[in-house]
């Protein structure tokens, strides 16, 4: 997937779209075909939702409200197709319901989870940290930090890795 100024997800997203929109509407046609609820739920944990977190912690942390919005559209969607007394909830509800967390958050997750292994030395990644703090210095702060964070100059174009420094630590 190319990336290019703002979000590749959603920027550059027809083919993605156009992918999700078959996937949802393979879902739709199950349904009509009797399968139980359950085992959609399952098709779209296996078949549609891997599309929406593919490379999440990425561009995660660049997206603003709107698409945000949109991305949780396409599990409201599939939500109501699987669940068909969810159709006249509120989203919150719809979750519960289903038994799935809002994919901002899991996508937060992600990230987290993903941070954490690049701090261990062993990964290929872990050279991409900037030099680790004295740990006498540390002691002397008031919120250490292993890491020293990374400045930029606007939000727009920051990098996962000064994002993870500032927020995961």
């Amino acid at each position: 997937m190319p990336i290019s100024r703002g979000i590749p997800m959603l920027r550059q997203s027809h083919p993605k779209r156009r992918s999700v929109s078959t996937r949802l509407y393979c879902s739709k046609q199950l349904k009509g075909a009797g399968v139980p609820h359950t085992q959609l739920l399952h098709f779209y944990l296996a078949v549609i939702r891997p599309v929406l977190e593919y490379a999440a912690p990425v561009w995660h942390h660049s997206l603003n409200k709107s698409q945000k919005n949109q991305i949780e559209a396409i599990q409201k969607r599939a939500i109501r197709i699987i669940f068909s007394c969810a159709c006249d909830m509120p989203y919150t509800s719809a979750l519960f319901v289903a038994g799935l967390e809002d994919l901002d958050s899991r996508r937060d997750l992600l990230s987290h989870n993903f941070f954490k292994s690049i701090l261990l030395s062993t990964s290929c990644l872990h050279s991409l940290l900037p030099p680790p703090r004295d740990p006498e210095l540390l002691s002397r702060l008031r919120a250490p930090s292993k890491y020293p964070r990374i400045s930029n100059r606007t939000k727009k174009y920051q990098s996962f890795i000064s994002y993870a420094l500032a927020h995961y630590q």
